[in-house]
């Protein structure tokens, strides 16, 4: 009905110029479906899709690489994701909850410092953050990961305390003197009132913590040298082999399967997403 009534109104021109942007915007992700299934002697053909698809490609893809499957590659991947995403949501709500609701000496500068980090680049700290984790022999494992996660410090971290805090600072007061009244701690105002009424902020700090970490193909290769730990980013580069021909639709197929996680989690969780960065607290 409001299709038909904005084409009655002359907006079609409006609709027809953004479907072909859409098409246009799309045309990579299509040829893209359409390789995967392409053997390598079509990959120059300027056909979209080929008149045979080889779904071969996402079965002998799937386990192409030796002794392993992507099974494996997944398996390592999201135990490292999640973890990550589990240690920065429990980092990064406490200190927001701080920042937010707790009175200490210097807190504003602190503040500034936290924000002064969004605008350092990660290559600034890199150097001394591998010369730092190389020496404690974390190397080669997900304790580079993990570790700065659990501290508030990792991937996106600062960007997340100042969303939190600022989605924290729209709870009432009001609701933390009720609880001091009836008893509650600090730890219990953060637990029992703050960290409920967060849930969208949260969901929205999950989301961009599990996408940046998965698609983090850099942070991996400079960390982790067994291919036992390799994520699935990592497990992608071993079908650049030198020494045989390259199997470009097997590589295609699987880094289209690596994409769907992030793109199912961000489908089910678009609604808390969207609310996450469009609230700013509670309302009257």
């Amino acid at each position: 009905m409001n299709l038909r009534l904005s084409l009655k109104n002359g907006q079609w021109k409006r609709h027809l110029l953004l479907l072909v942007s859409s098409v246009v915007m799309m045309y990579p992700v299509f040829w893209w479906v359409g390789a995967s299934l392409k053997t390598n002697s079509e990959m120059g053909s300027p056909s979209l899709f080929p008149s045979v698809p080889q779904w071969s490609n996402y079965i002998s893809g799937w386990t192409a690489i030796p002794n392993y499957s992507f099974t494996h590659f997944y398996m390592s991947t999201f135990e490292l994701v999640f973890g990550v995403v589990l240690l920065t949501l429990v980092s990064c709500s406490l200190v927001a909850f701080g920042f937010a609701r707790l009175d200490f000496p210097l807190k504003n500068i602190w503040f500034a410092l936290v924000l002064v980090t969004l605008m350092l680049p990660s290559q600034v700290t890199l150097v001394p953050q591998y010369v730092m984790f190389n020496a404690f022999g974390w190397v080669d494992t997900y304790l580079p990961f993990w570790v700065p996660s659990s501290l508030g410090v990792g991937v996106g971290g600062s960007f997340f305390i100042f969303l939190l805090v600022q989605f924290i600072r729209g709870i009432p007061r009001e609701l933390d003197e009720s609880a001091k009244i009836d008893g509650c701690s600090y730890f219990g105002i953060y637990w029992r009132i703050v960290l409920p009424l967060t849930k969208p902020a949260l969901v929205t700090v999950g989301i961009y913590a599990f996408l940046w970490n998965w698609d983090d193909f850099f942070g991996h290769l400079i960390y982790i040298n067994s291919i036992d730990k390799y994520t699935v980013q990592l497990a992608l580069r071993l079908f650049m082999d030198t020494q045989s021909a390259m199997e470009w639709g097997q590589m295609l197929a699987m880094s289209l399967i690596s994409i769907l996680p992030a793109v199912i989690i961000f489908l089910f969780a678009q609604r808390h997403f969207v609310e996450g960065i469009a609230s700013t607290g509670i309302k009257g």
